[in-house]
Parts: C-alpha cells; sequence; structure tokens
C-alpha cells in the first residue's frame, strides 16, 4: 500500500502468473492411480475370502500391509524416488500370485499401468529439457 492508502498500480513489465508446474499434476497422477490400487487390494480381501480358500492371516497381512504401503507411497509421490518406488511396489503385488492369482493379475495389470505412467513421465522429462512444454521458451538456435 501507498501513503495515500492505495495499492500501486501493477508494473507494465510483470510476468503475469507463473509457468504452470507439469509435476504437479503428473504427482497427482499418480497418487490417485495409487488411490485406485490401493481400493482394488482391499477389494480383493472378500474374493479371497470366499473364492480363494479363505483368508488366513498371512493374506489377510499381505493384503492389508500391502494396501498400507500404498497409503504411504500415495502421500510421498512428491520425492524424486517416487515413481521407482511405485514400480518396485508393483513387484510385490505380482508375487500375491501366491495369495490367490486374481491378485497376481491386478498386480500385472497395476504393473502395466506403471510401466506407462514412468514411459510419460520420460517423455514429459524429454519435452522440458527440448523446451517444447506449454509455457516454455524453445532454446535459441
Amino acid at each position: 500500500m501507498s501513503a495515500s492508502g492505495t495499492t500501486p498500480a501493477a508494473e507494465p513489465n510483470d510476468a503475469g502468473p507463473p509457468a504452470s508446474d507439469p509435476w504437479k499434476s503428473f504427482r497427482g497422477v499418480m497418487a490417485a492411480t495409487l488411490i485406485l490400487e490401493i481400493i482394488s487390494v482391499l477389494l480383493a480381501l472378500p474374493v479371497v475370502a470366499k473364492v480363494g480358500g479363505g483368508l488366513t492371516p498371512w493374506s489377510t497381512t499381505y493384503l492389508l500391509g500391502f494396501a498400507a504401503l500404498l497409503v504411504v507411497l500415495a502421500g510421498m509421490q512428491g520425492r524424486p524416488w517416487a515413481i521407482w518406488a511405485n514400480l518396485g511396489a508393483q513387484v510385490i503385488l505380482v508375487a500375491g500370485f501366491a495369495v490367490y492369482p486374481g491378485i497376481g493379475f491386478i498386480g500385472v495389470l497395476f504393473a502395466l499401468v506403471w510401466m506407462i505412467i514412468a514411459w510419460m513421465r520420460n517423455e514429459v522429462l524429454r519435452r522440458q529439457r527440448l523446451g517444447l512444454l506449454p509455457g516454455q521458451q524453445p532454446p535459441a538456435p
């Protein structure tokens, strides 16, 4: 505020709002994918109970523990290693074939989803390096 009680006018050379952060939306996509995976894993509990021969203490611990791991991972998507931790977690889910084949199948599906997400991440990185993202100035030749 100026001494007269009014706010000064914006400078004519203001750059405007900052360019959008492509990684903020990417982190949201990864966290949302993990939430969908949590729901899928928890929905496997009644399936294993009815069709998979019943829940054993081991299978219950496996499913609930894996869901808890996914919850923790969902909160850590801002870390640079998060995508690789997400991919690594899929190995644990694919190992769910030992509990019930349907769980392993869910693991294979989500492993494919995470591989696509990793590919998209690499594509955004490539475009960012080349200056091809919206709001970026292409590098001078």
